[in-house]
């Protein structure tokens, strides 16, 4: 006798914990499967634990350069193993809130690995000896790092590490390549380098951040090298194997051969989607390049199931992945929930940090539009004189016809939590218009954001 639900979510990461709370608040009888832990890759592997470290190097900068503020203390130091602790008690104490969540909302955590069949309507679940039936089934069951074992790129526990194990490593390598220079690739080559590992970045693509602005990916790669991480790109990598000490990286620089040596490699080359050995090519569900194929509402075309987040395609980003399954479930429900197509920021936690949301200008012109470009530096806003954080600036794209924001581009101090003023923008359908009728409070480093809108219709105050 199978166990009935009205809907079940596969998978318990940003994606699918937020689907499942939903619809339990939407009065539907809901059960979330987990083979590991709830919250996924993103809250204990990935996201929040990342960040943790990140903070934890950008403490440990600012102690070494109390100087440039006129404090004086001892030499800063640190201890590695509590850097590494604390970083996995943030992500416990979110594990258990997740876990409170689930209890309040009524939703039956059921753990496992999840297999379907097909059923009278949606796919049944079979999670060991269970049988789960409901309406309505969601796949929410995220990615995982990708590897190439032909080359090496494949991690050993020890010396070549992906996310995973470099969020848990025994000692701090005084060495290190790390192969990629996307957002996690950044963010690990900033953790460690901001403790005084010797990081050298590799890239096949010819600029780092590649999916970023040109000026912005152009600024970090000068930034990134004044702290001291170094880069080969473009550059092709041959082989990666083990030495006695570390490993050693063939890579291929504008047709010449080099070999990189170090203690240990990140391999940072990107995800593929968690589609194996759950049966959904039996059911017919259509997957292209690891990623299940969905129509704008999520559905896969199997009646009754549906998939959101990371393994239903790019960007893979958590807050896109929590957006998908609201929007998912609310459908189901026969609500009319929000654009699945409102404007989704990127965000890289390095320092500098990066963030985005929209069109680059490249991809404007692309497009045929005739873009409106303003630009305002941090090095003349008084907030970021007073803090001493000129690094960067801020770059606004808008529609020369119609006005509209299409774009925004940041880099410096905690823009990270400054981009969310354009994503609101934009969802608004914002004109230059409205952001130079906006009082923005002074001193503020968000005060940038204004005078890059002001710059792109050359009436910028402040330079």
């Amino acid at each position: 006798m199978a166990d009935a639900f009205d809907v079940i979510v596969i998978g318990s990461g940003p994606g699918g914990y937020v689907t499942a709370i939903r619809a339990a608040q939407l009065g539907m009888k809901t059960a979330i499967v987990e083979r590991t832990e709830l919250g996924g890759i993103c809250l204990n592997w990935g996201c929040i634990p990342t960040k943790a470290l990140l903070k934890s190097g950008e403490m440990y900068e600012y102690l070494s350069h109390m100087k440039d503020y006129g404090i004086s203390v001892e030499k800063a130091s640190f201890d590695f193993g509590a850097v590494i602790q604390r970083s996995r008690k943030v992500a416990a104490q979110l594990n258990a809130g997740v876990t409170f969540l689930m209890k309040k909302h009524k939703i039956e955590v059921v753990e496992g690995f999840a297999k379907l069949e097909k059923g009278a309507g949606a796919p049944t679940v079979v999670v060991g000896s269970r049988k789960l039936t409901a309406k309505h089934v969601i796949l929410a069951t995220g990615a995982r790092a990708r590897t190439i074992p032909a080359i090496g790129l494949e991690p050993d526990g020890e010396r070549i590490w992906t996310y995973r194990e470099a969020l848990v490593p025994k000692a701090l390598p005084k060495t290190m390549v790390v192969i990629g220079s996307g957002a996690i690739g950044m963010e690990f080559a900033s953790f460690y380098r901001a403790l005084g590992s010797e990081v050298t970045v590799v890239e096949m693509l010819p600029r780092i951040l590649a999916v970023e602005d040109e000026e912005v990916s152009k600024t970090a790669h000068k930034a990134f090298e004044k702290r001291g991480i170094k880069f080969r790109v473009p550059a092709a990598v041959k082989k990666l194997g083990k030495t006695a000490k570390g490993v050693a990286l063939e890579i291929d620089v504008a047709g010449k051969s080099e070999t990189l040596e170090a203690d240990v490699c990140i391999v940072a080359v990107g995800i593929v989607g968690n589609v194996e050995d759950m049966g959904l090519e039996g059911l017919g569900v259509k997957i292209d390049r690891t990623h299940v194929v969905t129509d704008s509402h999520g559905g896969t075309g199997v009646p009754g199931l549906y998939a959101i987040g990371d393994v239903a395609g790019p960007p893979w980003l958590a807050h896109k992945a929590s957006h998908e399954g609201v929007h998912c479930i609310e459908h189901i429900a026969g609500l009319k929930p929000a654009n699945l197509t409102s404007p989704i920021p990127g965000c890289t936690y390095t320092n500098p940090q990066v963030a985005s949301v929209g069109l680059t200008e490249a991809l404007a012109k692309e497009q045929g539009r005739e873009p409106k470009v303003g630009r305002f530096p941090f090095r003349v806003n008084g907030k970021a004189i007073a803090a001493s954080d000129t690094e960067g600036f801020i770059k606004t794209v808008f529609d020369g016809k119609t006005g509209a924001l299409i774009g925004a581009h940041l880099i410096g101090h905690e823009v990270t939590e400054m981009v969310q003023g354009f994503v609101i923008a934009m969802t608004l359908e914002a004109t230059e218009e409205d952001l130079m009728a906006t009082v923005f409070p002074h001193p503020t480093m968000s005060e940038a954001m204004h005078e890059s809108t002001l710059d792109a219709y050359g009436k910028v105050l402040h330079i």
